[in-house]
């Protein structure tokens, strides 16, 4: 089912914090709503991960339902799923749902299909597991691998965070977008795997949660937390070319004026670089 011109590549912001949704008069301008995003490319439609976003995004597909969609999870932690059990497509027939996501590494056995209906969807929701009517069909990922959605090729490369995470570098024709949340860079060199996916990106989005000064505060450091800085996202598009730089996964703590401020001074060190704010599309051609 095609959703879009095949020759549209974007990306679509429809969350953009990170740990907590945080809504309220002083962030209305970039939202609170959780990890989301929505990539369209060869008249696919590609969704990373399922953060209160994701509800937002559902609402807006329920005038075309039914649809077809490509769901990716970075990793599992509550900011980036608990946007699920309220996605309006899961529960109506005649939609399907490719769903793919790294194997959890808990020293249990467990399937992704398995680790999605349980603990996923079931326990953090009061809507029964009987109530899903769309087809779901799940992938299981192992992070390092590469592999293609129709004529869009999907690399994968494991992040720096607790528990762990995975990075996707999404190519179509010549293009790329690069989605790396969470991650926490180290203190003496680059990430190796950020890198890699990140060479030469179109768009480079990027978890930036602190500032340098908040990631090093001696009263209250963040050093150890699993997230990044701005300031590390421009070492990194400087150091491989990427075009656009997007700063993502903001601090649910981060007003929209402390954000303004923060986009003066990424775009003055980086020209290419924007701050992701809900609704925020973004081409990579």
């Amino acid at each position: 089912m095609e959703t879009n011109p095949s020759s549209e590549f974007v990306v679509q912001f429809w969350g953009v914090r990170g740990s907590i949704p945080s809504p309220g008069p002083t962030t209305v301008r970039y939202g609170g709503n959780t990890s989301c995003l929505e990539i369209r490319a060869d008249g696919k439609r590609l969704i990373f991960d399922g953060g209160t976003g994701l509800r937002m995004l559902g609402k807006t597909l329920e005038p075309q339902m039914p649809i077809e969609a490509y769901m990716f999870f970075t990793h599992y932690h509550w900011d980036h799923i608990q946007g699920v059990p309220f996605f309006l497509p899961v529960f109506n027939k005649g939609n399907c749902l490719y769903i793919h996501g790294q194997v959890p590494q808990e020293g249990e056995l467990m399937k992704l299909k398995e680790h999605f209906y349980k603990r996923v969807l079931h326990t953090n929701s009061p809507v029964p597991v009987r109530e899903i009517e769309a087809d779901l069909k799940f992938r299981d990922i192992v992070c390092g691998e590469t592999f293609n959605v129709g004529d869009i090729t999907l690399e994968t490369r494991p992040l720096n965070h607790p528990n762990g995470a995975m990075g996707y570098r999404i190519s179509w024709q010549g293009h790329s977008i690069v989605y790396v949340t969470d991650t926490e860079h180290y203190p003496d060199r680059f990430d190796e795997n950020v890198l890699h996916l990140a060479e030469g990106a179109d768009i480079f989005i990027y978890d930036a949660m602190y500032t340098d000064e908040e990631y090093h505060n001696p009263k209250s450091s963040r050093v150890g937390w699993g997230h990044s800085t701005w300031q590390e996202g421009v070492k990194i598009a400087k150091e491989v070319g990427v075009k656009k730089l997007g700063i993502f996964h903001h601090d649910p703590n981060h007003t929209d004026d402390f954000l303004d401020e923060i986009g003066i001074q990424v775009k003055d060190a980086f020209e290419g670089a924007f701050m992701a704010r809900e609704g925020l599309i973004v081409s990579a051609i």
